[in-house]
């Protein structure tokens, strides 16, 4: 049976971003006293956003990562497709969740995201098909 070894990797650290997304989400809400939901308030709703946005792209791209790593792509596809999901990540939450957003950092870590997405996606339609 194949053993992922470089998934793992990026799943934790992902994990982790999601985790402190989270945190932050906690935070803003305390102060915002919000309990559940965003209550209105613009800084709740961003910290939100910023998390869930995580939340949205990080798993597919976990998963084409995954299944490129099941499909036996060298280790150094792997890890620079993992790493560009990772930064993009990153930079998306950064940029977006700064006050006010740093609008290009954002912008580059959706392209990031995108292209890690879309470059795994192909490689997994082509290596099924051929």
């Amino acid at each position: 049976m194949p053993v992922l070894t470089v998934t793992p990797l990026y799943a934790g650290v992902l994990a982790l971003l999601l985790v402190a997304l989270s945190l932050n989400v906690i935070r803003a809400r305390l102060s915002a006293r919000v309990s559940v939901g965003d209550g209105g308030d613009k800084g709740v709703i961003k910290s939100m956003r910023a998390q869930a946005n995580c939340a949205e792209y990080a798993p597919m791209g976990l998963i084409l990562l995954a299944l490129t790593e099941l499909q036996g792509a060298p280790n150094w596809t792997l890890h620079l497709l993992g790493s560009t999901l990772l930064l993009g990540r990153l930079m998306h939450a950064y940029g977006f969740g700064r006050t006010p957003q740093i609008v290009p950092v954002r912008q580059l870590g959706m392209v990031l995201t995108f292209a890690m997405l879309i470059v795994a996606a192909l490689a997994n339609i082509g290596h099924a098909v051929i």
